[in-house]
């Protein structure tokens, strides 16, 4: 059962200290890989060729801002077989589409709909990412990232919240119907910390993986930036 809304009360008190809040790292970098405290096991692909093998026969699906956007971008530019189609789309918001027919890999970049920050955006390509995931089929071989935070940070928290939740539901009802879909929730950067605790507490229970890029560039030695 899916919850109708979710609510959030701070441990913050003005006459206490910070002693309620406990936190600790996710993990560290160690000659430049990124090793998890989780347990998690981190796979390194150092050549385009293993990238290559790694997403064969895989459909992956790329939703969100420009920090999605990178993703689909270094992909294009550091794998030879895959070739980006000119669908005479803008250049920042896409939709994008590429396609290794060797490798059977096919790549697409969607922008959020409203609110964005940055150019304009025809009326019919402002789609939702619910939306979006309503018409994604699924199964083992389909890799869904979703990345939101960056163009809500001028909003207030509730509108954030409201298009986290919806998506939330759109991702249950994809895994409902394709259980073996690879979910993936790329988390805010060092700049919204109040939405990356938003994000994170509406998925949890749902079975995503996160990419926790808060603390990865928390921890990484280059000076913060919105586009690590």
């Amino acid at each position: 059962e899916q919850p109708d809304g979710i609510y959030f009360q701070s441990i913050f008190r003005s006459e206490e200290t910070n002693q309620n809040i406990k936190t600790k790292p996710a993990g560290y970098y160690y000659q430049g890989v990124w090793r998890a405290l989780d347990g998690t096991r981190v796979l390194q692909f150092n050549t385009s060729t293993a990238v290559s093998q790694c997403l064969k026969g895989k459909v992956l699906h790329l939703y969100g801002d420009s920090t999605i956007r990178q993703w689909f971008e270094y992909l294009t530019e550091s794998l030879p077989g895959l070739k980006k189609f000119d669908l005479k789309t803008p250049k920042q918001n896409g939709p994008f589409l590429a396609l290794d027919p060797e490798n059977n890999i096919l790549v697409t970049f969607r922008c959020h709909g409203p609110p964005i920050r940055f150019g304009t955006m025809p009326a019919n390509q402002a789609r939702y990412i619910a939306s979006e995931l309503d018409s994604v089929i699924g199964g083992k071989d389909t890799v869904v990232v979703i990345g939101v935070w960056s163009h809500f940070s001028t909003f207030p928290i509730e509108v954030y919240i409201q298009r986290l939740l919806s998506i939330r539901r759109a991702v249950v009802r994809l895994l409902t119907k394709a259980p073996g879909t690879v979910v993936i929730i790329r988390t805010a950067n060092p700049k919204a910390l109040t939405r990356d605790k938003v994000l994170r507490e509406i998925f949890k229970g749902v079975n995503v993986q996160l990419v926790d890029a808060w603390e990865m560039t928390i921890a990484h030695h280059l000076p913060h930036s919105l586009h690590p």
